[in-house]
């Protein structure tokens, strides 16, 4: 152990199977133990009350994709939390806050583990580069609210606390955060979303290794879930958008939401720019997708239910919906519904390699849907149900090009399976590759997946 974490040895996940699928434990109700979860995991309903997945061809592991390259020269980072193995009668038992790194080396995928004992959630894990390109990982946990930078050095990655605050609430914790030169200076600023007390803060690097944090928003009993960075109005200066909303429920009551947006080096404060209503919203994503040079926010507005005795309908089903720097807040363009009730994973990238972006939601029950914009992007987008045996109550997605071949490939977490999948294009769709099956016999949520340099690795 050094410096408050634990580094596991690493373990090759070629021969690994599956023996049966895991019982996703939010879904189950089981995770009143976890803070880094939150309110709306520990009051989660039982799975019957998701909605079926949609009947669908069998899965697109049934044709071989192109060979996968022996070795690759980028890896993924997993940011976990974990419960042991269920006893009967027995609550669940929180693990750390846990790291998984998955790397392709000689022909196997291997995977090591860091683990973070102050904390029992890892919400994100990234690669950090400072103004000078000196490279770290920078993790955000929870339970221990904590932003961390680890430094790769012979003894294992070195441990540097820049962030740590009790926010004074039920729940302390970073729940998201994204790097970005928001001064327009050349400083890599990090931009943090977090747990209960609405703050969101941007934490600035300064001279000779120091810190600053600069709150710019905080609400009382208000969860921040997402955080997004790009320039709408297209002015050259970066705007910041976030998803406060109200603690959360599960219980098909309506939960209102909205999407705020501030500006820091112009010293513009809180501005609503998605009105939801009635409706909630905890994923975000800003870039430009359709092309036209500026970038775009999506937003996926979760579905609505409603009781019926001891079963659920879904009333209002998950929609994705776009708004430009023009946008009214109250009139957000629908460019995809989904019979779902969850949603919160986007990814964008190229995928099939014709210089166009694609559109990623991976989604609660329904699966993986691939979307593209039409000659007319504010009209419905086309999309297709890449996978619909896939799922999570997270459902952790990422396009990322680790073979650096300039097309992206499709890396999904689907912990109602215990399995990484990757998907690459070939022959006209994405092909499914199972390359890590977890079979430790823990329960898993993955928060997040994001692809590092393998010298990041431990």
């Amino acid at each position: 152990m050094r410096r408050g974490f634990l580094l596991l040895s690493s373990s090759s996940s070629s021969s690994r199977r599956a023996g049966s699928r895991l019982a996703l434990a939010c879904g189950l109700g089981l995770v009143v133990g976890l803070a880094g979860c939150g309110a709306e995991e520990s009051q989660a309903p039982a799975t019957p009350d998701a909605p079926p997945a949609a009947e669908s061809p069998a899965p697109p592991a049934a044709e071989a994709g192109p060979q996968t390259p022996e070795t690759l020269p980028n890896a993924l980072v997993l940011a976990l939390a974990q419960f042991g193995p269920r006893q009967p009668g027995k609550p669940p038992v929180p693990l750390p806050a846990t790291l998984e790194f998955v790397t392709r080396t000689g022909g196997e995928w291997k995977v090591t583990s860091l683990q973070e004992p102050a904390s029992n959630v890892f919400h994100k894990a990234m690669r950090y580069a400072d103004a000078d390109g000196r490279e770290s990982l920078l993790s955000a946990a929870g339970s221990v609210a904590s932003l961390k930078l680890w430094t790769p050095s012979e003894a294992g990655p070195l441990a540097n606390t820049l962030w740590e605050k009790d926010f004074g609430g039920k729940f302390s914790r970073m729940r998201d955060v994204e790097v970005a030169d928001i001064f327009g200076d050349g400083r890599a600023v990090m931009v943090v979303a977090t747990h209960d007390q609405g703050v969101v803060a941007l934490v600035i690097p300064g001279a000779e290794g120091t810190w600053e944090v600069q709150e710019i928003d905080r609400e009382p009993d208000t969860f921040v879930h997402e955080i997004e960075v790009g320039d709408l109005d297209g002015d050259g200066t970066l705007e910041v958008y976030a998803t406060p909303s109200e603690p959360n429920r599960l219980d098909g009551r309506p939960q209102s939401g909205r999407v705020t947006r501030y500006v820091p080096a112009r010293g513009e404060g809180r501005k609503v720019v998605a009105d939801l209503g009635e409706r909630h919203a905890k994923e975000i994503f800003v870039d430009d997708v359709d092309g036209d040079g500026r970038d775009e926010l999506y937003v996926i507005v979760e579905g609505r239910i409603e009781k019926q005795g001891e079963t659920s309908k879904l009333i209002d089903p998950v929609e994705i919906r776009r708004y430009d720097a023009d946008t009214d807040p109250t009139q957000g363009v629908v460019i995809a519904t989904i019979e779902d009730r969850l949603g919160r994973f986007l990814t964008s990238g190229d995928l099939d390699g014709d210089g166009k972006k694609e559109l990623v939601a991976a989604l609660f029950s329904t699966g993986v849907w691939l979307l593209r914009p039409n000659a007319d992007p504010l009209a419905t987008w086309s999309k297709e149900q890449v996978d619909a045996d896939s799922g999570g109550f997270e459902h952790a997605a990422i396009i990322a090009d680790l073979d650096e071949d300039g097309v992206g490939e499709l890396y999904v977490a689907s912990d109602n399976d215990s399995q990484l999948r990757r998907y690459v294009w070939h022959r006209g769709k994405l092909v499914r590759e199972v390359i890590y099956d977890r079979t430790n016999g823990n329960s898993v949520f993955t928060w997040n997946i994001m692809p590092v340099p393998v010298g990041l690795v431990p």
